[in-house]
């Protein structure tokens, strides 16, 4: 009952009505796995620099209708941050305008279920953007990856010390390694992830 007040609170303060459809029930079995490379951690202060994106159908990664956005930035990008995703302010050519990708990653996700690992993060790095401009945020239902890992890995080590960084999970669940702190290769990898969870019971530890 709370989350249904908490969406109609949400739906009536939605300033743009071309955004409605965000609010619809989903009657599909497509899910939207995301993620953001950013100037940091902090939502409050940093920024996106890129969104990757991409849609899983039933078994499918639908990597043909994936999206890798870039975003121009209005201040030079931190030297720690480069280290990290290795996008730097020259690279950022076609880079378009912080308000126009957020309204194509809207478009793109529509009412689907929003999937990721450490998504709280890239959430809340959208709705500080979506927040101003349209008087809401995100009302898509949501589900962690790093969550269904440690649901099903917790059923082979009762009371276990259960690792959950992204590495850990990509070699337990003996899925390929794509370039690391690539927004679009991240959501990748996290689909692949997702889906082989789905399809497993459990995760058993893989002997190194």
């Amino acid at each position: 009952m709370f989350n249904t007040l908490k969406l109609k609170w949400n739906r009536k303060h939605l300033s743009d009505e071309r955004f409605a459809f965000l609010f619809d029930d989903t009657q599909n079995d497509e899910v939207v796995v995301f993620d953001c490379e950013t100037t940091g951690l902090n939502p409050k202060i940093d920024d996106i620099i890129s969104i990757g994106a991409v849609k899983v159908k039933g078994n499918k990664i639908l990597t043909n209708e994936a999206i890798h956005i870039f975003v121009k930035q209005n201040k030079q990008i931190n030297h720690e941050s480069i280290t990290i995703h290795q996008i730097r302010h020259c690279d950022l050519g076609e880079a378009i305008p912080i308000e126009k990708a957020i309204e194509q990653f809207l478009y793109y996700i529509g009412n689907r279920k929003l999937v990721g690992y450490y998504l709280e993060f890239d959430v809340a790095m959208i709705n500080k953007y979506i927040k101003p401009m349209f008087g809401i945020t995100l009302p898509n239902k949501k589900e962690e990856v790093s969550a269904i890992y440690y649901d099903k890995k917790i059923a082979t080590i009762p009371q276990g010390n259960i690792d959950l960084r992204f590495d850990t999970i990509l070699e337990e669940l003996a899925l390929p390694k794509l370039q690391a702190h690539d927004a679009l290769n991240d959501a990748v990898m996290t689909a692949m992830m997702y889906l082989k969870l789905k399809q497993s019971k459990s995760v058993k530890t893989t002997r190194r």
